[in-house]
């Protein structure tokens, strides 16, 4: 895992037209000058296509909810869900669960 966050990531893909591959966004990122921890990120995400930045974003493992500021109950759905092959589960799509969306009223 790399000791980045998706904001940096994506800062160093400002340039890229998507659709894009994964070597097409390596060769981007090291344009921009990325981090080595920038590159280390994208060097990890599965080798696809990738139609636009939010795809990258919830690709690219990064330190865990670095970002995101899941509850525990989010991360247990995480953790149960099965999302897209190659993508890392503190970055799956959950909703709020009922409960703590009521506590939030």
């Amino acid at each position: 895992m790399a000791h980045t966050n998706v904001h940096d990531v994506l800062g160093a893909l400002k340039e890229v037209d998507f659709p894009a591959d994964k070597d097409a966004l390596l060769t981007a990122a090291r344009r921009a000058g990325a981090s080595d921890e920038v590159l280390k990120a994208l060097r990890g995400i599965p080798p696809e296509e990738y139609g636009n930045r939010q795809d990258v974003a919830r690709s690219v493992r990064v330190d865990a909810d670095s970002d995101l500021r899941h509850s525990r109950a989010q991360r247990a759905e995480q953790a149960r869900g099965h999302g897209r092959q190659g993508l890392s589960q503190h970055l799956r799509d959950v909703p709020k669960p009922p409960v703590e969306d009521e506590l939030d009223r």
